[in-house]
């Protein structure tokens, strides 16, 4: 989950790498490195911490100068966050520097073979392991870098994306990907390298995504060559135009990211539906779902498979699938999916969830999906993500980059996604009539302006963070379409603030949570008219008796909730399958709030990190 960036070319290096970093700090900041070729020799920095702390570090350390350069922000998977265990590593002879993200499983037997041939090893990585086994190719072998590294990886199990170059040829970088994400920019007569576009957005919009097995040659003045690791067969790269704009990546004025994504929820699930919706007619459009609807009405069922939030609102598609379309749905943790031995044949569909479409789980749940038969759908925010290139099919959102590392517009916009497909369905199957049909579709058309509506509670949920910032423990209760929400409801809060919280369906309260219900337990439950109002209302009464602390999430003109509670947050009254896109609203915001007065880094919590790309 590291963010690599790299440069070589007619610029200098160092302001390239470390803005890049800046932008990739949400994929890890626990630690930070740089490593420069100045026409002489190597010159490295690195350091525990985050990127300002690195670039504060090297400006008196070291030289910045130079055309060729790599950096590396870190989420600690071998090794400690210290400078030590910092990317860049050089090999022993000091020749090769190297950045990594990803895990190598069998750096140990690597690094004792290494050891027995003499090599020391100073940090705790398993990078460190690699780049000496390919210098230690590169001397055995008498070989060039690029064969080097391609023999190494060849005795290497894991995940890898690298950059890596040798002082002694400094006119190339070498990277190669197995499961982890890697671009390439390719602009006028010079090369960018990334975990992702953002760091090359306002030079190029031209890039090259590797695929999984794929390694690349990267010289100045030369075209780039892409080879097969397994096989060095020459493969023709697709070179893809980026949609993606220098201003959306930037804060727009809003404190943090997180609360810029909040903001711009109204716009993305607008952009979402676009040209997809076509409520005049009465008509979705889904290119993806149409030219395989046979696949989709002849399942047995359907399987969601994903990670975190994205799993929540799979949970909340498995409502909607199963009521407006009647197909059965089971729900998976990809992480789990992926390591027992589930029962999936060619009659079953999968529909893989993830944000960036990079999550090492999920890519390896639709390789097992796959493999047994199982038509995968995906759906994802990223043009050209692996999920994305592994799907046989598959529907974007339109969220635009989310940086903070809490999904917001994330969660909304792969609902919107997913009821689409939902309502497309149920049409096809004539489960849903002509006029339900239309009125969702015209319903699911106010949805922007009904949560741009919920957004006007924001100074109202602030107070609310006031009073409940030094709770210890938050209990969230939804039932039906509005489970899945406090679910998501208390992983916002656990993220950002660190404070612990739970999400239960309302009528389980009475079977364990109930125990923990006193005077000091803030309840947050989603109590909207839609779906099991009145059985809310009774678990809302036992929470009351108890002298629980009620904050209630309701439909605007709510009474008998607001007689019960300590506080009330309205939103705007919608059918009951599109709740979930207005009460996720305010629980966003009031994590959000209390992480701000708490004084956490709402962007960049601790031990987390956007992009989840190893196990």
């Amino acid at each position: 989950m590291c963010g690599i960036v790299g440069y070589i070319g007619h610029r200098e290096a160092y302001p390239i790498i470390i803005k890049g970093l800046q932008r990739l700090e949400y994929r890890g900041y626990d630690s930070a490195g740089i490593a420069l070729y100045d026409g002489t020799d190597i010159k490295l920095s690195k350091t525990k911490g985050k990127v300002s702390d690195l670039k504060e570090r090297l400006e008196n350390e070291i030289s910045t100068n130079g055309t060729l350069g790599i950096g590396h922000t870190r989420w600690a998977t071998h090794g400690v966050p210290n400078d030590i265990n910092s990317h860049p590593h050089y090999s022993n002879s000091g020749d090769l520097v190297i950045i990594h993200n990803g895990i190598i499983e069998n750096y140990d037997a690597l690094k004792k073979e290494l050891i027995k041939r003499g090599y020391t090893f100073k940090s705790d990585t398993d990078t460190e392991v690699l780049v000496n086994l390919i210098e230690d190719v590169k001397k055995n072998e008498n070989t060039k870098l690029g064969k080097a590294v391609q023999i190494a990886l060849n005795q290497v199990v894991g995940a890898y994306a690298i950059a890596v170059f040798d002082k002694k040829k400094p006119n190339e970088i070498v990277v190669a990907k197995l499961g982890s994400p890697l671009a390439i920019g390719i602009g006028d007569d010079e090369f960018f390298i990334a975990s992702d576009a953002t760091p090359f957005i306002e030079f190029t919009k031209n890039a090259i995504y590797l695929e999984d097995e794929q390694m690349a040659i990267i010289r100045r003045h030369k075209e780039v060559k892409v080879r097969k690791i397994k096989n060095d067969a020459l493969v023709d790269p697709y070179v893809q135009e980026l949609q993606l704009n220098l201003e959306q990546i930037e804060k727009g004025g809003y404190e943090h990211f997180m609360l810029k994504e909040i903001y711009e929820q109204p716009q993305a699930i607008r952009d979402t539906f676009r040209g997809r919706l076509l409520s005049n007619e009465a008509l979705i459009k889904l290119a993806g779902i149409e030219d395989n609807m046979k696949k989709f009405l002849a399942a047995d069922r359907i399987i969601v498979v994903a990670c975190g939030t994205s799993w929540h609102a799979g949970l909340v598609a498995e409502y909607i699938f199963e009521d407006l379309a009647r197909i059965p749905v089971e729900v998976e943790y990809a992480s789990e999916f992926r390591y027992r031995n589930p029962v999936i044949t060619e009659k079953d569909v999968v529909i893989a969830i993830s944000q960036s479409g990079e999550t090492a789980d999920t890519l390896a749940a639709i390789k097992l999906a796959k493999s047994k038969g199982a038509f995968v759908f995906g759906v994802c925010n990223v043009v050209g993500s692996s999920i994305a290139r592994e799907t046989d099919a598959g529907a974007y959102t339109h969220a635009g980059p989310e940086i903070g590392v809490a999904s917001t517009k994330a969660f909304t916009t792969q609902i919107t996604v997913l009821t689409l497909i939902a309502l497309r369905l149920a049409r096809a199957k004539g489960t849903i009539s002509s006029s339900e049909f239309r009125h969702h579709l015209i319903e699911l058309e106010t949805i922007p302006n009904k949560v741009k509506e919920a957004l006007e509670s924001d100074g109202y949920v602030q107070t609310i963070a006031d009073i409940y910032k030094d709770a210890k423990n938050f209990l969230y209760l939804g039932r039906g379409y509005n489970f899945p929400v406090a679910l998501e409801g208390a992983l916002k809060l656990k993220e950002i603030s660190y404070i612990h919280a739970e999400g239960y369906p309302a009528a389980e309260m009475k079977h364990g949570p109930i125990a923990l219900i006193d005077e000091h337990m803030p309840v947050v439950v989603i109590a909207t008219k839609k779906g099991h109002y009145e059985k809310v209302v009774s678990n809302i009464q036992e929470i009351k008796s108890r002298k629980g602390k009620i904050i209630g999430i309701v439909t605007k003109g709510d009474e008998s909730v607001k007689e019960l509670a300590d506080h009330v947050i309205e939103v705007p009254e919608t059918i009951e399958c599109l709740t979930p896109l207005l009460t996720t609203i305010p629980l966003q915001l009031l994590s959000y709030h209390i992480a701000v007065m708490l004084g956490k880094n709402v962007d960049q919590p601790r031990n987390l990190a956007k992009s989840v790309t190893v196990e």
